[in-house]
């Protein structure tokens, strides 16, 4: 809806199964956006499941608390949201739900928008914030890979990414 002409995270995650002999494969999305495109390739597909953590009510206006199913789990996260809610909906609800899935693979759409600084969103998730979600995320599977989402502040972008980076690697 005017964000992606490609799928990154949809495209490794065909690739991962096709290429590479993955069964299981859990996508976790913590950019801002909900991920409507993600959620509608993968939505009737048993062998990925997605879980989305994302501002709502906001841009695409999709992603609601009713909206899920067996492989789809939306976690709307109220705007002015941060680091404490956010490690809490991981804690409670994202680690267990992934868990639960089993995945061989785990690909986070690792959006930074939801930063205190990003001026498309009301959230304010801090570095710190993303170097802990990124450091717990690499827990829940065997394999852990990134792709890059949003993040519209240059200036905090590159030390965000840093900081994942620093998580995923601790």
């Amino acid at each position: 809806m005017g964000f992606c002409f490609f799928n990154n995270v949809a495209i490794a995650a065909r690739f991962a199964q096709a290429e590479l002999g993955l069964g299981r494969v859990a996508i976790l999305d913590w950019d801002v956006h909900h991920g409507n495109g993600t959620q509608a390739m993968f939505w009737d597909d048993p062998t990925v499941l997605f879980v989305s953590l994302h501002q709502w009510p906001f841009y695409p206006g999709s992603g609601g608390p009713a909206e899920q199913n067996e492989t789809t789990l939306n976690i709307p996260m109220s705007a002015g949201s941060g680091d404490g809610e956010y490690l809490h909906a991981f804690e409670h609800t994202v680690a267990p739900a992934i868990a639960r899935f089993d995945p061989e693979l785990l690909l986070v759409s690792a959006g930074f928008d939801a930063h205190v600084d990003d001026p498309l969103s009301e959230m304010n998730v801090t570095a710190d914030g993303f170097r802990e979600l990124a450091r717990q995320a690499k827990g829940v599977a065997p394999r852990v890979a990134a792709v890059l989402e949003g993040g519209y502040n240059l200036e905090t972008l590159p030390d965000l990414v840093a900081a994942a980076l620093d998580g995923f690697v601790a």
